[in-house]
């Protein structure tokens, strides 16, 4: 019997899947398993490498969403990480080579919480040797695996608060809430060193990542499932205004629509009052299609066009008004 099945490429998609990636693969592992499952190759992407160790929220944009990509991964993470005190290892976590151990049964609760005091707030880390970043156009974890060490230049993260969530030594668990660019593995080591014992991460979960939180995602094997439905894989696809809806919003009439999707600043007709200084809002028409991200520029009160976005169905964000 001859394949019927279509060979035709699937019509490209807009929107976000917040997905629960497993321990085990890398972030480019699930990406791949994504592009397979739904069959969508072109402008796919993740927003936030992780470790191979962590699981946890890895929200992956599709078309237009590739555009809001910066709102993910500058956006406020949440990791709750299982830290093993005594032991140092090459890696920082549990997969590494034991270099050193100490001596963590002495330490006490108030220990601990005053250790943590001067990592919350702006600071600078170092990365691991075992990270992505390039030293000279070579990735450190392959220099490290190579066995050679390099400098690597602290770096500023920013790291909102620090929370013990359980504490039995060696075992001590922490919710770490953080900006971009932070090393929950070398805040594990850091930690170790200050108490005086060492330690490494046992386990590491990523609860909350550019406004997606755990308990909304969904994992790969029910994606896959889902690829078989009646609405398939895209019922889990959140709108590609999803990660903007902490803005405030516009809408604009027929004229300002067009004045905008031509690149032109559209003042709506009153003086904005209200609105602070560079302010970013979401524009919708009168059918409540997301048209654009906008700033609001004083000096001529009209909103400039950031981002312009071809969508064509009307979004669950938009006003209640439109």
């Amino acid at each position: 019997m001859a394949d019927t099945r279509s060979s035709a490429k699937p019509p490209p998609v807009n929107g976000f899947i917040n997905l629960f990636k497993p321990p085990g693969i890398t972030s480019m592992d699930a990406l791949r398993q994504i592009k397979r499952i739904t069959g969508q190759r072109q402008k796919v992407g993740h927003g936030g490498t992780m470790d191979p160790l962590a699981r946890g929220v890895l929200p992956v944009c599709f078309g237009q969403a590739t555009r809001l990509m910066d709102h993910i991964v500058g956006g406020v993470k949440r990791y709750r990480v299982e830290i093993t005190l005594g032991v140092t290892t090459t890696t920082y976590d549990a997969e590494g080579e034991v270099v050193k151990t100490g001596d963590a049964h002495g330490l006490t609760v108030d220990m601990v919480e005053e250790c943590l005091r001067p990592w919350i707030g702006l600071v600078k880390q170092t990365p691991p040797m075992y990270s992505a970043i390039k030293v000279d156009g070579k990735r450190l974890y392959k220099l490290a695996r190579a066995g050679i060490e390099v400098d690597r230049e602290a770096r500023p993260v920013e790291i909102h608060d620090i929370k013990i969530m359980e504490f039995a030594t060696p075992k001590l668990v922490l919710e770490v809430e953080c900006g971009r660019g932070t090393y929950i593995r070398s805040l594990a080591h850091d930690v170790g060193e200050a108490l005086g014992c060492g330690g490494h991460v046992a386990d590491l979960v990523r609860l909350l990542c550019g406004g997606f939180p755990a308990e909304e995602s969904v994992t790969l094997e029910r994606l896959e499932e889902a690829g078989c439905g009646p609405d398939g894989w895209k019922k889990h696809l959140y709108p590609v205004d999803r990660v903007l809806s902490g803005l405030k919003s516009i809408t604009l009439d027929r004229q300002a629509e067009e004045h905008l999707r031509h690149g032109q600043a559209v003042t709506l007709g009153r003086p904005e009052l209200e609105v602070g200084y560079l302010e970013e809002r979401r524009a919708y028409n009168s059918e409540g299609v997301f048209t654009a991200l906008v700033r609001f520029d004083r000096p001529t009160n009209s909103w400039q066009p950031v981002k312009v976005f071809q969508i064509d169905a009307p979004s669950p964000y938009a006003p209640a008004s439109v």
